[in-house]
């Protein structure tokens, strides 16, 4: 999208874009050099919107599956001309071609390594969520940014979303009333599917590579491609996935920075196709003024509720819906008002606004300004899921501290905001 499509895009939208900034008017006369790393799903989607937005060379692609590779540097070509360089490690490529910008869309336990190196190369970086695999991760991800003055958006680009910048403006009007808690949740009764058997890694892939940092497990085809955020060793199951973005909307809205307490509960209860993230949980989140809770579940939504996923306010005026494909709604606490619904406005495939996220990461780089969803506020909204998933594996709640991100009087659960790396990767920081 270029600047001016984009400001026709966000008036005819209806909704006053007060997080974003107009688009500036002076242009830079040279194209940014672009890298990504992690050509798959949606590392590619986000490279779409880039290509479309018109401002970048797209020099490197890099991924550790030839077939994903192949794919992508064919239609790269196709879509704009670019003739991108093909590589395996993106240590290489970050040293040989020198990006001005990368994306990183790889599995989650490869983002915190592959963002700060491209960062500490100088690179700008549009990282996908959630940004780490564990709390240290994110602060090291954090103190790169500042260290090195480089703009890094997270693709929680719900915080971009017309529908969702509505409901933001609804509910702080004070139109929902005092609200005391607010529930985040994903309920889709998914089939359990069948479990796999572990086999040979396919020719194109490195497997090694692909682990990394992370434990070495024997290739399973239900890890690799879309799999991997089902097993711990590499991501943290659906509340990493779902949950950040449902949490990142909740500290948005209400103003918030971290919980205070947190406790998870839950299980692998009903697919039994060998993963290790649970398929079931709960938690609870406490703030000063108001509680949060999460839920997922692989089985039927609830019987009294209208939507499968998302997040419900819970007010003195009312119960108010923000949700992802049906907007948002509030549900007014006088039955004689009638509900209001705002729809959304998304961009495919995948129903996304990575359009608009990616206009303002560049016109952050311009400006040299913060951007819209911050390395900052993606490591926050990141960390109120890797503390539930801590709270889960410790199987007892925790008291945080999040100025100083640390467990109140617990060296056990501490331990957790770090993992050991494997062979020759160095945890960032340490």
């Amino acid at each position: 999208m270029n600047r001016r499509s984009f400001l026709k895009t966000t008036a005819a939208a209806g909704v006053t874009y007060s997080a974003l900034p107009l688009i500036s008017a002076l242009r830079r006369t040279t194209k940014y050099r672009l890298a990504l790393i992690g050509s798959g799903w949606w590392g590619m989607n986000i490279l779409r919107e880039a290509i479309a937005f018109g401002d970048c060379k797209v020099v490197a692609v890099c991924d550790v599956d030839r077939r994903h590779l192949d794919a992508a540097v064919t239609e790269i070509n196709t879509l704009n001309g670019d003739r991108p360089k093909a590589y395996g490690d993106y240590r290489e490529m970050l040293k040989k071609e020198k990006p001005e910008i990368v994306i990183v869309g790889t599995p989650d336990h490869w983002h915190a390594l592959c963002a700060i190196a491209a960062i500490e190369s100088g690179a700008h970086v549009y990282v996908e969520k959630p940004i780490s695999h564990t709390i240290n991760e994110g602060k090291a991800m954090v103190a790169a940014a500042r260290n090195h003055n480089r703009v890094v958006q997270v693709g929680t680009h719900r915080r971009v979303s017309p529908h969702n910048i509505s409901a933001r403006e609804f509910i702080q009007q004070g139109k929902v009333g005092k609200i005391s808690e607010v529930k985040c949740f994903v309920n889709y009764g998914q089939n359990a599917g069948t479990k796999a058997p572990d086999a040979e890694p396919p020719k194109e892939l490195d497997w090694d590579m692909w682990c990394g940092p992370a434990p070495l497990r024997p290739y399973n085809p239900g890890i690799h491609p879309k799999g991997f955020r089902n097993y711990v060793e590499y991501a943290n199951g659906t509340i990493g996935d779902w949950g950040i973005h449902w949490f990142d909307q909740v500290l948005w809205v209400m103003e918030e920075k971290y919980p205070k307490t947190v406790f998870s509960t839950g299980g692998t209860f009903v697919k039994e196709n060998g993963i290790n993230a649970p398929d079931t949980q709960m938690a609870v989140f406490g703030f000063e003024n108001f509680t949060m809770t999460w839920e997922h579940k692989l089985c039927a939504p609830n019987a009294n509720e209208d939507h499968n996923v998302g997040c419900y306010f819970y007010g003195t005026e009312g119960t108010f819906h923000i949700g992802w494909l049906d907007g948002w709604t509030f549900y007014p606490a006088d039955k004689k008002k009638e509900k209001i619904n705002f729809p959304p406005t998304l961009h495919q495939p995948d129903a996304q606004n990575i359009k608009e996220l990616w206009a303002d990461f560049m016109d952050s780089i311009e400006n040299n300004r913060r951007p819209v969803c911050d390395i900052e506020i993606g490591h926050r909204s990141t960390s109120v899921s890797l503390l539930a998933m801590l709270s889960y594996n410790l199987g007892r709640s925790v008291i945080w501290d999040g100025e100083k991100e640390m467990v109140v009087g617990d060296d056990e659960a501490n331990k957790l905001l770090y993992r050991d790396y494997r062979g020759e990767w160095k945890y960032p920081g340490m």
